[in-house]
């Protein structure tokens, strides 16, 4: 009984006919411990992590979630972290 081995291409090509924009993505989500959280002493006290989007609807719509109680919190949990939004002026200006 003969094996024949056929060397295939890209399984779902038409999955990668269009290029992922990269840039720009103006609109964007801080996020930050609160002051004296524990956790600090893992990340640092002046950790912080951004997020970006294309556009502020994006934006906002990912910030609610994220802010949302999750249906797994216990009663009287809050939220460790600080949320911000912030802004690329310069590219949703079009500077």
């Amino acid at each position: 009984m003969g094996y024949r081995f056929v060397i295939m291409g890209i399984a779902n090509a038409h999955n990668l006919a269009h290029a992922i924009p990269v840039s720009p993505k103006p609109f964007g989500i801080r996020v930050r411990l609160k002051p004296g959280d524990p956790f600090a002493k893992v990340l640092g006290a002046d950790w912080q992590r951004e997020h970006w989007f294309f556009t502020a609807a994006e934006r906002d719509a990912r910030l609610a979630d994220m802010m949302r109680k999750h249906e797994y919190s216990r009663v009287g949990d809050q939220p460790a972290l600080v949320f911000e939004k912030v802004e690329k002026l310069a590219e949703s200006r079009g500077l």
